[in-house]
């Protein structure tokens, strides 16, 4: 009888851990404009080899080249740099405000400012994205009042969801911006339920889907798969692909050795795999994947290539797992910089430019902050009413309830 070797469980494993130098040859790149750009109507079986590819648009010396390569007015651009420079300086200062303890927790998403920023210019009004906590370049790009937004941040007592919701998850209807939850994937089935009534309705508003690679390992994400492909739902279904699910490479959560992207392909979905920095390819593979949806063609799957640049949250320390230059040497660079050279390229921008444009984006950011705290803060205790806790549940609150409340208040006023 043949012998064999005792059987082993394979464990992933990043290429490096603090102390050595990433090898980034995992995430076979492809050269700028080698990808083919499909017809709208193609289908999803034929889209594999684009789900092991790479749509890039921007080479290195800042060109547009390819197939995917956008007709993009250059006014266009320059909003589109704009909401990426205001992201960035929105999580700096959000940082800042942590740190000083006038909010709680906060998820910054440096170096991936490009995916939200284009995206959104991709949709049209009413589209409803479902995101995950590292999307506010979607409402950066959209010009959502920011004081608002700071006071959801600060959970104060001008609030609009009454300090209900963590800090990071906060939602805007208004401007298509779904409730953030908190328990992993579920957001991911709920865009395809929204876009399922969308389209039994006769509408023709479109959803826009949310995860990160780690949470593609969750039964939310197969679910809303399977019923996306079942029903054509009218819906782009995003994997940030960053590298890292807080300290836990990619790898666990399927990626080694093939690409989130192929699970649309073997789902029966059409897939991309488009490089997440470059604000061109991004913007391009949205309207593509937009106007199917339009169509009636049916959902696309989108990973975008990217890397978290700077920690999972203010709680965490990525040097305790991964090398501290890994931001630095990742091959697809920083998206603001790739944008900056392709405008500076065009003669359409420039570094006084964007100078003077940081600089006034920090004094928004600063003069929003300093009213919104005007409404109070986690230091001063200026906060919703312990009321709201108990009340917008039942239309007629309970005797439980009512008993529970007034409890709650009197230990508030023994405290």
């Amino acid at each position: 009888m043949k012998s064999h070797q005792p059987l082993r469980l394979h464990v992933p494993e990043p290429s490096a851990r603090p102390g050595h130098e990433t090898n980034f040859a995992y995430l076979h790149l492809a050269p700028a404009g080698a990808a083919r750009c499909p017809p709208l109507d193609v289908k999803p079986a034929q889209t594999s080899d684009l789900a092991f590819n790479l749509v890039r648009v921007l080479d290195d010396e800042g060109q547009a080249v390819g197939p995917w390569a956008p007709k993009l007015a250059p006014d266009l651009l320059r909003r589109g740099l704009r909401a990426m420079l205001k992201t960035r300086v929105f999580d700096a200062r959000m940082l800042i405000a942590q740190r000083q303890k006038k909010l709680s927790f906060y998820m910054q998403s440096v170096g991936e400012e490009a995916i939200g920023s284009a995206h959104a210019l991709a949709l049209a009004g009413g589209d409803m994205c479902f995101p995950t906590y590292r999307q506010q370049s979607l409402l950066m790009a959209r010009e959502v009042p920011l004081v608002g937004l700071i006071c959801q941040l600060m959970s104060n007592s001008h609030d609009p969801l009454k300090g209900r919701q963590l800090p990071v998850m906060y939602s805007m209807r208004d401007a298509g911006f779904f409730s953030i939850s908190g328990n992993l994937a579920t957001q991911f089935i709920q865009a395809v339920g929204w876009a399922m009534a969308s389209a039994i309705k006769g509408d023709t508003k479109i959803a826009s889907a949310w995860i990160g690679d780690g949470a593609t390992a969750e039964a939310d994400f197969h679910t809303a798969l399977t019923f996306a492909h079942v029903y054509r739902a009218p819906v782009i279904l995003n994997v940030v692909n960053n590298q890292w699910a807080i300290s836990t490479f990619q790898a666990i959560a399927g990626g080694e050795g093939t690409t989130f992207a192929a699970r649309g392909v073997g789902a029966g979905i059409a897939s991309l795999r488009v490089d997440g920095n470059d604000f061109l390819a991004v913007l391009s593979a949205s309207r593509w994947a937009a106007e199917r949806a339009r169509r009636n063609l049916g959902p696309t799957l989108i990973e975008w290539v990217t890397y978290r640049a700077g920690a999972h949250s203010t709680s965490d320390d990525p040097s305790r797992y991964r090398p501290s230059d890994d931001w630095a040497q990742f091959p697809l660079g920083d998206p603001v910089a790739r944008l900056k050279q392709h405008l500076v390229g065009l003669g359409a921008w420039s570094d006084d430019e964007h100078t003077r444009t940081q600089k006034a984006l920090d004094e928004e950011m600063a003069a929003a902050l300093k009213q919104a705290s005007k409404h109070g803060s986690l230091q001063d205790g200026l906060l919703p009413p312990l009321a709201t806790m108990f009340e917008d549940v039942f239309e007629v609150m309970p005797p439980h309830l009512h008993e529970q409340m007034r409890l709650a208040a009197e230990q508030k006023v023994h405290a």
